[in-house]
């Protein structure tokens, strides 16, 4: 796997890699990380910068709040394992 490209963002990190054809963009916050891959076949041909023109702050701001929801759910399930 190799790291194309990394895209600054206060509330995420957020890289993309391409192994195998596949590009994979992914999104980490703390221990937590979402990830996404493209097939190089499904895109025109824009490569990287394609892929970061999908990457508008309304998906990104999606992300953030799923990372709000894994975290409360990890935690939930955390605390049910607590005596």
């Amino acid at each position: 796997m190799r790291v194309i490209a990394e895209l600054p963002h206060p509330e995420c990190k957020i890289t993309l890699f391409n192994m195998n054809q596949k590009y994979i963009v992914k999104f980490e916050q703390g221990t937590l990380e979402q990830s996404y891959k493209l097939s190089e076949l499904d895109l025109s041909g824009g490569g990287a910068n394609e892929i970061f023109q999908m990457l508008d702050e309304a998906f990104i701001a999606t992300v953030v709040e799923r990372f709000k929801a894994m975290r409360t759910d990890f935690s939930a399930a955390y605390n049910r394992q607590q005596y």
